[in-house]
Order: structure tokens, then sequence, then C-alpha cells
């Protein structure tokens, strides 16, 4: 996309190389001067040499195969100096004592953006509460900051910006044009045609970005509460899937059983949508959270069954991952439930071919060879099923009810 003023391409810099931030780098780079910056010389190192530092087939393809213009850098300053926009893709953790995303990280880049650059849009990608965008833009008495909501998938998250369900931009009547090249730019990189692009006060779009998540994971926790009951009664879950979800408006999506919902996104998200309520009256958004709780201990007291005639037992975790084709496993359900088991006494071994040549992680033992880990397993349970634990299936536990046939 080319600058009306000066009739080149845009400059963009963008802040952080996670999913959301790398993705977006090259999505735009294929028509902009893109600049990634990060404060990890491994990543930069890895951008620089066309080799994806996150598992994404479509970034790991654009980046060896498409001409991109992106440079990556560990000076933000001389980047943000130079840019038209800087998308922030921070990290926004949830505080569970404040009650709050932890926002430091996006007003770290805002306090160095402000510094380097007086002309520099900046459009917050990271997950925030809802008034984030306007409060900050008052903390720094600055308009030149709008947000976007992102709508991205783990390990597709550029493919997700090639075909966008649809494009959000907030903004008010003083960033209105800002807004319109930022989606307009989106919209030129992406394959799909026709794409839905909405404009929005700033606390819409942040209220969109938290109650589409809490969406979803509300349909992980009803699946799994399904999945539950079926379980707990002997009945095929997947025939009761199935007979539900060819109701249309329901639908076949999203409805394969897990351990329950985890990763960069949902517990989070849903737990500062319920915080955002305040005193407001709301029963299901806190079900939301609680149902996810719930689902993790039925996990462990159904594998604690299998293994209380064993003296002993070894439980095998295959995977932290939270699905298949993921090197991603922060704040996957697993997680709990290896710590749940550890509580009971339970000595806990883990296959996680991620960690590499790793022996251990957070104090749980790491066994790198899949074999010798199936050896020593007295039970192995999987949040996702994948075709090596074919030969071990006997001890294998699992809801995964689509691809374990």
């Amino acid at each position: 996309m080319v600058n009306e003023q000066t009739g080149k391409k845009y400059k963009v810099a963008v802040a952080g190389t996670g999913y959301v931030g790398l993705s977006l780098a090259v999505l735009l780079a294929q028509n902009n001067q893109v600049t990634a910056v990060d404060i990890l010389p491994e990543r930069i190192e890895k951008i620089h040499n066309r080799i994806s530092p996150i598992q994404d087939r479509e970034i790991e393809e654009y980046l060896t195969e498409r001409d991109l213009d992106l440079t990556a850098t560990l000076d933000g300053e001389s980047a943000y100096a130079n840019a038209d926009f800087v998308i922030i893709a921070a990290p926004t953790n949830y505080d569970a004592q404040k009650n709050f995303f932890d926002c430091s990280a996006v007003e770290a880049v805002i306090e160095l953006v402000l510094r380097s650059s007086d002309k520099a849009v900046m459009v917050i990608k990271s997950t925030i509460p809802v008034g984030y965008t306007q409060s900050v833009r008052r903390k720094y008495n600055t308009d030149r900051i709008i947000f976007s909501p992102e709508f991205l998938r783990e390990s597709r998250a550029l493919y997700d910006n090639l075909y966008p369900s649809r494009i959000i931009v907030g903004c008010d009547e003083g960033t209105s044009y800002a807004a319109e090249i930022f989606a307009g730019m989106l919209v030129e990189g992406a394959v799909k045609e026709n794409i839905d692009v909405l404009y929005m006060g700033f606390m819409e779009a942040e209220t969109v970005k938290l109650f589409a998540n809490s969406y979803l994971a509300m349909r992980v926790g009803f699946f799994n509460e399904l999945d539950t009951y079926a379980e707990a009664m002997g009945m095929n879950a997947r025939e009761i899937i199935e007979g539900v979800c060819l109701e249309p408006r329901i639908g076949m999506k999203y409805n394969n059983p897990s351990f329950g919902y985890g990763g960069y996104c949902f517990p989070k998200d849903t737990k500062q949508l319920r915080a955002n309520y305040g005193a407001l009256p709301q029963k299901l958004i806190t079900a939301i959270v609680e149902t996810n709780d719930v689902r993790k201990e039925h996990i462990v007291q159904q594998v604690l069954k299998k293994v209380e005639k064993i003296e002993a037992p070894i439980i095998g975790i295959y995977r932290l991952t939270m699905k298949a084709n993921s090197d991603n496993f922060r704040s996957s359900a697993v997680q709990d439930i290896m710590a749940q088991l550890k509580d009971k006494g339970v000595r806990v071994i883990i296959y996680e071919p991620t960690l590499k040549d790793a022996s251990t992680f957070q104090k749980y033992e790491v066994e790198n060879v899949f074999e010798r880990f199936a050896e020593q397993s007295d039970i192995i349970i999987a949040n996702r099923y994948e075709n090596i634990l074919n030969t071990v299936k006997g001890k294998v536990y699992t809801r995964d009810l689509y691809q374990c046939d």
C-alpha cells in the first residue's frame, strides 16, 4: 500500500514476534517496508535468516518462498523513529492478584514510541481490558493510539490473516483516517476477497475480542461437560455430539472434547471479561471460567481410577501442547492436571519433542525417547491423539474423539 503523502510504501514496525506480531509482519511485508522488533536476539537472528522462530506452516513458507520487505532488529527506538505505523503485539498476561491484564509490556512500547517519533500511529493488537485504549491515551496525552483485535489460531496465525473472518479497528473521529489506512493494508495483504471490515469505538472493539473468545471457551466447556456425562454413563460421546451438532444452528465445528481450554487467550480473556463485569449481574461468564477447572479435576479423577490397583504408578504425559502441530504449551490444561497428579503423590513423566534434550520441565522428569517413555508409563494421557500412540493404544487415555479412530 502506498503512502499518499510520500508515494512510497508505508513503513511499519511490529513490536513482538510471537504468533500475532510475526504473522502481521509477514503479511504486511508483502506490500510495505516492515521491521520486526523483539528483545530476544535468537528470534531476530532467525528472522534475518528467514527461519520462523515459531511453528506456523504459512509463516515458514512465506519466509522462505516470498519476496518480503522484512527486516528484524533489537533496536526498537530506531525502528519506531522511522515508522508510519507501530503495531504493538506485546504479551498481556492476566494478573490474578489485580484481576486485570498486565499491560506493562504494551506501555513500555508506547513510551518508547512517544520518545522516538512524533508521527507514528500505534495500533494495539495485544488483548487488553475494556476501556484500556482510552485510558492509555489519556495517561500519555496522545491521540496516536488505536486498537485492532486479533482473531488468530496458534500455528495458523498467518493463514488466519490471509483469510480473515473479519477485520475490526477501534478508533474515534480523529483517528478514523489512520484506521482506514491500517485496515486497507491488512486487506491488501490478504488472499481472501470481500472481507468484512468493521470500524467501531475503542471500547466496542475491546469488548468484541473478549466476548468472542469467551464464547469459544464456552463452547469448549459445553462439549467437555457433554463428554463428562457420556463417559460417566458409559455412553458413546461422539455419537451424541454428532447428533447434537447436526442441528445447523449449532454446527459440526469446534466440538472435539479435550482436557480443558488453555493457550494464549482463552484462560486470560475469560477471566478478564469476568473481572470487567464487576458488580454487574452475570452467571454465565463465571461458569465459563469455572467449568474449565471442573473438567480438569474430572480428568484427574478418571486417570487415578485407571491406576488405583497399580503400586507406585507412573503416569506419562504425551505432549504439553494444547493441540497437534503446535509448539506452544503456555497455560495448557495438561499442566494443571500434572500438578494435581503430583499433589496426589503420583510420579509423572513427560514426552515433549519440543523440549529436545531437556531432562526436566518445571521439576517433572522428561523422557526424550518415545519408546522409553511408553515403556516406563503405566498409563499415557494425551490431550490430542497422534499416530505415534498407535503402538501403545491400550495404555492411552484421551478424550480426543476425532483423531483416535
